[in-house]
């Protein structure tokens, strides 16, 4: 059995559900990966970027959680330059059929468990 996979979630506070689909998701597969992310809570706290940048370098990879919250979210723009700086391969997942939000230098694809998966797997 291949070791199992961590992948940081980077998502907008607004896309929380989505996160929890996400997640649970996961749960009904057999790709051996487990999910962290820096939750919803933002907080005032200094050390919260030397908590998320930890989690970032510990993980495989990054799936960001495209939509237009994304745009606004500096929590989660903060997530992607970090995952960047680390060298952290990222997939960013259209959450909305509806909106196709670009973010520059994140790939994004429709989603779907099978580009999910290929990407977990190519980790």
């Amino acid at each position: 059995m291949a070791d199992k996979k961590v992948v940081f979630i980077a998502f907008a506070s607004e896309d929380v559900r989505q996160r929890d689909f996400l997640t649970a998701q996961s749960l009904l597969t057999k790709v051996p990966f487990d999910y962290i992310d820096s939750g919803v809570d933002v907080s005032d706290d200094p050390a919260w970027k030397e908590r998320v940048s930890s989690c970032i370098r510990g993980s495989d990879g990054v799936i960001a959680l495209v939509s237009s919250h994304s745009l606004t979210s500096s929590r989660q723009q903060w997530e992607i330059i970090c995952a960047r700086e680390e060298g952290k391969k990222i997939l960013g997942i259209w959450v909305y059929s509806n909106d196709r939000t670009a973010l520059a230098g994140v790939n994004s694809v429709v989603w779907t468990w099978g580009d999910i998966r290929t990407f977990v797997e190519g980790l």
